[in-house]
């Protein structure tokens, strides 16, 4: 029995990490306690099993491993990210969001659905924290719903789905994390998560759509009373195109000198040149845009500004992640000082909430490191390997494999715990079949996504709990009482939101150019063009010319090898044997001292 323990270890470590969590203990202490337990047990055991190699005197690396966690650069990115996410949550950007874009969609079914999905997508790359995203949808986005007849199911369901995009598109946490484990740039897998979350987000718009057609009473437009910046969009796609044009100008002018960047520049050109004229229209009240477009203009271009000062820079190569994080930290300062909403009770609420967060991480990081410690040690992760790399299908296989093997595990544990604990014993089986580890992260990333939406634990199912109503309340608009939302309703409204996010999944797999952009078209070289030459070694043809001594060491001779050129391997050619020495010179007679007459 104790020599099946022995040389089982490694199932028996993994299956006993997976009881300390189902109990509920918490992740961190569970991951530390399972890594020293079992370091104690491969200990006494090691002799018995040549899988084993642990001793005592390895203990003294834990030190070293916890003191990389905290040195990592790359995650330092995080608390920038959260601190940036909790300041713009609480400088009203996402209230000014939902309102003016809710009254650009208000006239078409399924408008204010419409535009609490491409506010949370502004969300996601502004803040990149789920909470911040589903509680301020919550809160602004669900009682206007409710107070104009919105089914409550697909109300709940798409802010609780909206919000959860903040996993998917940059400025990601997930990403950084993702990276950091996969040991590859968080640049790359920005860029690579960028247009699958941008197509996510269609599929959601795509759902509402549909639904609009389905159940026409479930998503009405707004009536004509609540809208109170009146129409204008006509307003809006003159100003738009202008701002177009300007961009244009602004790029063929700029293109001779600045290359590459011409077009991001021409459209910060374009972009600035609107915003001033929408400034100076209304503080002069010339009026030459409709309140809509002014609204419109004024209150989207300063989180797109945002964005590109985060994103941009990193994707320009001017910023790394952390660096981008930093600069976006003072942006979302320097908005919330603009609004006058930048106070010392913001500042202390968005510390503490960025304190907490990177404490998590960080002891989850330090738990995971005396976890695999001892895993590695008892060959953990070739057995990992070995079980995934043998699984029937190769590399379609392994991702069916692995994506159900996450999406079931995503019941019960966070994205963080999965990153931590799964995705270090999966990445060396899909670098193993050649599987690009940026695709594979993006993949893994859609799919944890998923834990944030899975009735009974889904996060952003517990976040919209929190803040949708309980029990019935009086509208102050319309003066009707107004029932609440269920928690039934709220987990039925999240499960499409849930096959939509698979769906995504199966689309990443079959299209993986989606996420492969990221490398660029690079230099596209034939190999039947390629030609290698070599040096050589007789007289003439250039290169490393020696004389000719017609084999061997001789003196003089240079540096010919017995029985040949080196090329053919020492061998000597038919017929060389006896080929005749021509203009060779005469031996040295050696027996006699030399002569210096």
């Amino acid at each position: 029995m104790i020599e099946f323990v022995a040389e089982n270890l490694a199932p028996i470590m993994f299956l006993s990490l997976v009881v300390f969590l189902l109990l509920g203990y918490p992740v961190a202490f569970s991951l530390a306690a399972n890594g020293l337990l079992f370091f104690i047990i491969g200990v006494e055991l090691a002799p018995l099993s040549d899988s084993i190699n642990l001793s005592w005197p390895l203990l003294n690396a834990l030190p070293e491993r916890f003191w990389g966690v905290m040195s990592n650069d790359t995650l330092l990115a995080i608390p920038f990210f959260t601190f940036m996410g909790i300041v713009l949550e609480r400088s009203g950007m996402a209230e000014d969001l939902l309102d003016t874009i809710g009254q650009l969609f208000g006239p078409v079914r399924g408008g204010l659905a419409y535009a609490v999905i491409f506010v949370g997508a502004l969300l996601a790359a502004t803040t990149g924290v789920v909470a911040a995203s589903v509680i301020a949808m919550g809160l602004i986005s669900l009682p206007i719903m409710l107070r104009y007849g919105y089914d409550r199911r697909i109300a709940s369901g798409v802010i609780a789905a909206s919000g959860t995009l903040a996993q998917i598109i940059p400025p990601s946490l997930v990403l950084i994390v993702l990276a950091d484990q996969l040991g590859r740039s968080v640049g790359d897998m920005y860029a690579g998560a960028l247009i699958p979350g941008l197509v996510l987000t269609g599929l959601y718009m795509g759902y509402i759509l549909l639904m609009t057609f389905l159940k026409r009473d479930s998503m009405p437009a707004l009536p004509l009373e609540a809208r109170t910046l009146g129409s204008g969009v006509t307003s809006l796609i003159i100003a738009l195109a202008v701002a177009a044009g300007i961009a244009y100008a602004a790029h063929v002018y700029l293109a001779p000198t600045q290359g590459e960047n011409a077009d991001i520049l021409g459209a910060t050109v374009g972009t600035a040149f609107i915003y001033v004229v929408a400034l100076i229209d209304r503080a002069l009240k010339i009026n030459a845009l409709s309140r809509l477009a002014q609204q419109v203009i004024i209150v989207l271009i300063p989180p797109l500004a945002l964005i590109f000062l985060v994103l941009g820079t990193i994707f320009l190569g001017i910023a790394t992640p952390t660096e981008g994080g930093a600069m976006g930290a003072v942006g979302a300062l320097i908005m919330a000082a603009a609004k006058g909403r930048l106070n010392v009770e913001v500042v202390r609420a968005a510390l503490a909430a960025t304190t907490r967060l990177s404490a998590f991480v960080l002891f989850i990081l330090i738990g995971a490191r005396v976890f695999s410690l001892t895993f590695y040690g008892v060959n953990g992760h070739l057995w990992v390997e070995h079980l995934l790399v043998g699984l029937p299908g190769g590399e379609i296989g392994f991702l069916i494999a692995v994506n159900v093997l996450v999406f079931l595990l995503a019941f019960f544990l966070d994205f963080f715990e999965l990153a931590f604990i799964i995705v270090p014993l999966l990445a060396p089986a899909a670098d193993k079949l050649g599987i690009d580890l940026i695709w594979f992260g993006v993949l893994l990333g859609i799919n944890m996504q998923t834990s944030f939406m899975h009735p009974p634990f889904g996060f952003a199912l517990f976040y919209l709990r929190s803040v949708a109503a309980r029990v019935p309340y009086l509208d102050k608009v319309t003066g009707k009482m107004t029932q609440p939302v269920t928690t039934g309703q709220i987990y039925w409204g999240a499960v499409p939101f849930v096959g939509i996010q698979i769906v995504m999944v199966a689309l990443t797999i079959l299209f993986p150019q989606m996420v492969m952009h990221y490398k660029g078209s690079g230099a596209v070289v034939d190999p039947s063009t390629i030609k290698i030459e070599v040096p050589g070694f007789g007289q003439g043809g250039g290169g490393l010319t020696l004389p000719d001594n017609g084999g061997g060491l001789g003196l003089p001779g240079g540096l010919q090898l017995p029985g040949g050129s080196p090329l053919d391997g020492g061998q000597q050619q038919p017929g060389q044997q006896n080929a005749p020495q021509q203009n060779k010179p005469p031996a040295t007679d050696l027996s006699a001292p030399p002569s210096f007459n």
